[in-house]
């Protein structure tokens, strides 16, 4: 797996956690902004997933399994996509706190995406 990558979706991940965090702090919902964040973030997560899946596909495997690698792929993958859908029904500072939530759990799938492919 690419650790560059990795690294990066999970830094990207923590700022829209702490982007989102202050805008909850400030009494705000999620506006256009945090959403091209969460857009970004996506596509760095969606670059992870085509990577893990080429990889797979060129014979590489993970220590700890194909299946459980690839649920936590489409598991991060969706994270925080589910996290900016559910901020839409509550337009309140509790939609930023979800995404905020939602982006710290896409970190922490990305420290366990790392263990599953090193062992």
């Amino acid at each position: 797996m690419l650790d560059a990558l990795t690294v990066a979706v999970a830094v990207a991940a923590l700022a829209l956690a702490a982007w989102c965090g202050y805008a909850a702090y400030r009494d705000q919902p999620t506006k256009d902004w945090h959403f091209i964040g969460m857009a970004v973030v996506t596509v760095l997560a969606l670059a992870q997933l085509v990577v893990g899946i080429v990889m797979l596909a060129r014979g590489e495997k993970p220590a700890e399994g194909n299946v459980i690698f690839v649920s936590y792929l489409i598991g991060s993958f969706a994270a925080v996509p589910a996290a900016g859908f559910m901020s839409l029904a509550e337009r309140t500072k509790w939609g930023s706190i979800t995404v905020a939530a939602g982006a710290v759990v896409l970190a922490v799938l990305e420290v366990r995406l790392y263990d599953i492919w090193s062992g």
